[in-house]
This record gives structure tokens, C-alpha cells and sequence, in this order.
């Protein structure tokens, strides 16, 4: 069996029943989480589009379809050059790709990827340099030129302002370079561990609060190759519905019963429990042999913390264990750092295992796992990452060391999460002032703002990168139908100039394409756009 459980010295037990209580492990020598009352859950609120608003997302969706199908009908008597992925030599055979997909891309997504997947040439920071692209005919192809252009970034995952190619950190990383080589050529079960390697390990024990750790060299490896060694068959894995696709894809391959219940959503989640302890396993009526939670810290695409605090509990009540991703809350949230448990003020020891990521806060790559040493010992020897996959670089395992010990130690570590704090509060505020529609919690440094149909957000990205500014769209079937939305990622490294060019250019983009859409709003979009016109001529 790939599960824990205590026949095979795990330290998870079969807990799916309220009969059994999960062996907690106590931390022995770890800084212990301070008295500090920590911030409460604040209320999500989640404002919905303007009647006439979804009406023009739905019909805009609806028309690039229907033109679709036509420009189909139009390539296939060769009217228009087919542009799509064709396949040759399978006559008689089902097709390889998935036709709605073939079709979406083909018709819809395509019409806007110039806008898309620019590449990059430097590094992510306040500014970051754009190649710019000639597009052949219908966007069919691009090749690369020797212009480059910068940009106002607020599109990266560079929280704390460490993806730099200057300063303490490169150096340190350079300087590994030279003593250790660029890579390694065996998977850490055999002979890829190195003593870098151990070091991380027992940093991360001591930022996170856990007596021991795994890091791993792909962040999206560390859940979809881990969760399968934590969990199997008989097993309940109890999921978000707005979980990240690497947890997902990790809870597909356990081969566990897959229960999801609505986003953050702690009553719901309750329910959710208690019908399937109550059903127990499929067939047998068996109690399932354990019971996992997975939720994230904060949700990339939301904004939105977990009710930490309220799940805890919920997984005491229950004795289900507890799951929780910080890939983008820890070095981001908590007042030194310490992700989301920090910012609640909840004891890591309720906590059985906490995940992250190190491309975030720490400028590298990469991902761990944290929990007591019985479950980590248990990953040493049957987690894929670990016994198959390449391990971490060791000039990333030293950046990734010299930005964490400059957050725990440094006076510029301090500044850079009270500068990320501030700039937070800052721009979210002006934001929700103004009259913009922005989603999650208050201390979150994503801010997604909320556009709803296809046509604002092209027009949107094409018109902030005509002024300078570089950020991310996301829309269907990424989001919901009526989800589309630009996301801005807050850094340390911003200034408050930075800031307010980007408010100075949504301001000036509002009157064209009508993007303060909350009802909270001072002033008629309708009335601003004539203004607009009449301004301009």
C-alpha cells in the first residue's frame, strides 16, 4: 500500500472514522508561534455583473462561435487556409484531439494570442523587457525580432522583490555556480543528495515550523507526485472546487474517493464530511481508512485565503487530516512571513502537512513538504518526485537559502515584507474606491479585477500594452463563463510611482472599454465615455 498508515510506521493512521485520533508529532526545538492575536477571516464578497453586462458576455461568446463554425465550413472548401493542428496517416482512426478544444482554440483563443504568452528577456521585476513578435498571416506564426521593449510588470509571482539579477542573493547564487556546478545528474533517492540539499531542508524546518521537510525541483511535482504516496485506495481526499491542477492531478492518481465541496466555503465543507463518513466506502460501506483535507493558503486566481482557523477545527471535530498549500502565501502573508497559519495565528502543529513553492517569495523554483518526521521519513522512500524525478539545482537550493535567511534575519528581508504589506493595502484600496470590481481578501497581493466578458479584456491588454504596461488576462473556460478578469500581482520591489501609473492608465482606459463596473461606482460609465469622445475631439 502507498497510503499511511501506522502497520507500515507511517504516522497517519487509517482516520476515517470519529473513533480515531491522528498522531500529532510534538515539534521539539522549533521557535514556537507567538500569543499574537492574529487577523480574523474576512467575509468573501463576490459582486455579480451588471444584467446588461452579462448578457454582452454570453452573446460575445455565443457570435465567436457561431463564426467559428463558419470560417470551419469556409476552410474545409479551402475559401480560408486552415490554420489548425492537422493529422495524416490515421484514416479510420478516433481523432487525437478533443474537437470542442480543437475548435475553442482554433477560433476563439487564437484570435487573441498575440496579446498572450509574450517572451520575456530579463528578469521579472517592477520592469521587465518584452521581445517584440512579427505575426504572419491570421496570426498563424510569429518569429522573433531584435527589439525589445519595457514594461511596468504587474503580471509576475515576485511577491518579495527577490527575482534579481543584482545583490546579495545572485551573488551567493553565483558563487554556487562555481563550487557545485549547475546541476545534478542522479534523483536524491540514489546518489543526487547533497548536503546544500539538507541544509534547505533544515531551514525550511525551522522558517515553517515543522520538525522536517522535503524539497523537491518542481513546484507542481511536489503535489501531483506526493499527494499518490499519502494517499490510496479507501481513502477519502476532500478537495476545493478552485484547487490549482497540480492538486488535482495528484488527487486523479491516488486512486482516493474524490469529494469536493464549494469554494472556502467551511459549511459546506462540513456537510460534505459528514455524508461521506456517514456512506462510508463505495460498495462495502466500510469507514474509509483515512480522510484528507486539501485546501490552498491563498488562491492565485481568487485572491482568497482559506478560513484557516475554521477548517482546523472542522478537521479536529472530525479527525480528518489536513492539507494546505502555500505555494502563494508563504513569504507573502504573516507579519514575518510564515504564510497563512502566521497570518491566523494557528499552530503549525495543527497542520499535518504543509506544502509550497519556492518561485514566488523566494525568486527560484522548486517546492517542499512539511510535516512530522514520521510522514516525511515515509516520502523519503515512496514519493515519485523524490526516487525518480532530477532534484533541485544547487544554485537554486542557494538563492532559494539566501532570500529565506534574509526574510528570518536581514533588515531588508523586514523591509520587504512591510513594503509588499503596504503596497497591498495601498493599490486594493484605490482600486475598490474608484469604483473597480476586485476580488479577495484585504492583505492578498493578487488582485484580480473582474472584467467579465472576452472583448474588455483583449481590449484591455492590448491597450495597456500600447502604454507601457505588462499584465495578465484570464478568461473561459480558465474562469467561469462570466469570470474574466486581468490579475495584478503586487511586489515589494513597486514603488508607489509604479502604482499610480497603473491607476493612471485604468483611469484613462475606463471611458474606452468601461471598466469600473461595481455598482458602488461615483459616476456613469455612459456618461464618461461621451465625455471621453467629446474630450478627444
Amino acid at each position: 500500500s502507498s497510503g499511511i498508515n501506522a502497520e507500515y510506521g507511517g504516522s497517519m493512521p487509517p482516520a476515517g472514522t470519529i473513533k480515531v485520533d491522528p498522531v500529532m508529532v510534538e515539534p521539539i526545538g522549533l521557535e514556537k508561534p507567538s500569543q499574537k492575536q492574529g487577523h480574523k477571516p474576512e467575509p468573501e464578497i463576490f459582486e455579480p455583473a451588471p444584467l446588461l453586462t452579462a448578457l454582452i458576455a454570453y452573446l460575445n461568446l455565443g457570435l465567436l462561435v457561431v463564426f467559428g463554425y463558419v470560417r470551419d465550413f469556409m476552410r474545409l472548401w479551402g475559401y480560408e487556409s486552415n490554420i489548425g493542428a492537422k493529422e495524416y496517416g490515421n484514416e479510420g482512426f478516433a481523432p487525437l484531439y478533443h474537437e470542442f478544444e480543437s475548435f475553442y482554440h482554433r477560433n476563439v483563443y487564437h484570435r487573441g494570442s498575440m496579446l498572450t504568452a509574450a517572451p520575456l528577456a530579463g528578469t521579472p521585476g517592477a520592469t521587465i523587457d518584452i521581445i517584440e513578435r512579427e505575426w504572419g498571416e491570421h496570426l498563424s506564426s510569429f518569429k522573433l525580432t531584435d527589439r525589445k521593449k519595457n514594461f511596468l510588470n504587474v503580471g509576475s509571482y515576485n511577491y518579495l522583490g527577490f527575482a534579481e539579477n543584482d545583490g546579495y542573493c545572485s551573488k551567493e547564487t553565483i558563487k554556487e555556480i562555481s563550487t557545485s556546478g549547475a546541476g545534478v545528474a542522479s534523483p536524491r533517492k540514489e546518489l543526487g543528495t547533497m548536503q546544500i540539499h539538507q541544509d534547505l531542508e533544515n531551514l525550511v524546518c525551522e522558517f515553517v515550523r515543522k520538525p522536517a521537510a522535503l524539497v523537491f525541483g518542481m513546484g507542481f511535482g511536489t503535489n501531483s507526485l506526493n499527494i499518490p504516496a499519502l494517499m490510496d485506495q479507501g481513502c477519502l481526499l476532500i478537495s476545493d472546487e478552485l484547487n490549482h491542477s497540480s492538486l488535482i492531478l495528484g488527487a486523479r492518481l491516488c486512486g482516493a474517493k474524490i469529494a469536493v465541496f464549494k469554494h472556502n466555503d467551511v459549511a459546506d465543507l462540513e456537510r460534505v464530511i459528514r455524508k461521506n463518513i456517514v456512506m462510508g466506502q463505495e460498495r462495502t460501506r466500510r469507514p474509509w481508512r483515512k480522510i484528507l483535507i486539501v485546501v490552498e493558503g491563498l488562491y492565485s486566481m481568487e485572491g482568497t485565503m482559506c478560513d484557516l482557523p475554521a477548517i482546523v477545527a472542522l478537521k479536529k471535530k472530525y479527525k480528518a487530516y489536513l492539507y494546505v498549500d502555500e505555494a502563494h502565501s508563504i513569504g507573502a502573508m504573516g507579519e514575518t512571513g510564515r504564510g497563512v497559519s502566521e497570518h491566523f495565528n494557528v499552530d503549525t502543529r495543527d497542520i499535518d502537512i504543509l506544502m509550497g513553492t519556492f518561485s514566488k517569495s523566494f525568486g527560484a523554483s522548486g517546492g517542499y513538504i512539511s510535516g512530522d518526521k514520521k510522514t516525511i521519513d515515509h516520502l523519503r522512500r515512496e514519493s515519485h518526485a523524490h526516487s525518480y524525478a532530477a532534484p533541485m539545482s544547487p544554485p537554486v537550493a542557494r538563492q532559494i537559502i539566501a532570500s529565506m535567511t534574509s526574510i528570518m534575519h536581514t533588515d531588508d528581508g523586514k523591509r520587504r515584507l512591510r513594503q509588499l504589506a503596504a503596497n497591498t493595502r495601498y493599490f486594493r484600496t484605490e482600486l475598490r474606491k474608484r469604483g473597480y470590481i476586485i476580488y479577495g481578501d484585504s492583505h492578498s497581493p493578487v488582485i484580480p479585477m473582474i472584467l467579465f466578458t472576452l472583448a474588455n479584456i483583449c481590449a484591455f491588454a492590448k491597450e495597456c500594452l500600447n502604454r507601457g504596461l505588462a499584465s495578465v488576462i484570464v478568461a473561459f473556460p480558465a474562469t467561469t463563463m462570466l469570470g474574466a478578469r486581468a490579475r495584478f500581482c503586487i511586489s515589494a520591489s513597486h514603488t508607489r510611482e509604479h502604482l499610480d501609473r497603473v491607476l493612471d492608465i485604468l483611469e484613462e482606459l475606463d471611458p474606452i472599454i468601461g471598466l469600473k463596473l461595481s455598482k458602488n461606482r461615483k459616476t456613469s460609465a455612459f456618461l464618461d465615455f461621451w465625455k471621453h469622445l467629446i474630450y478627444k475631439q
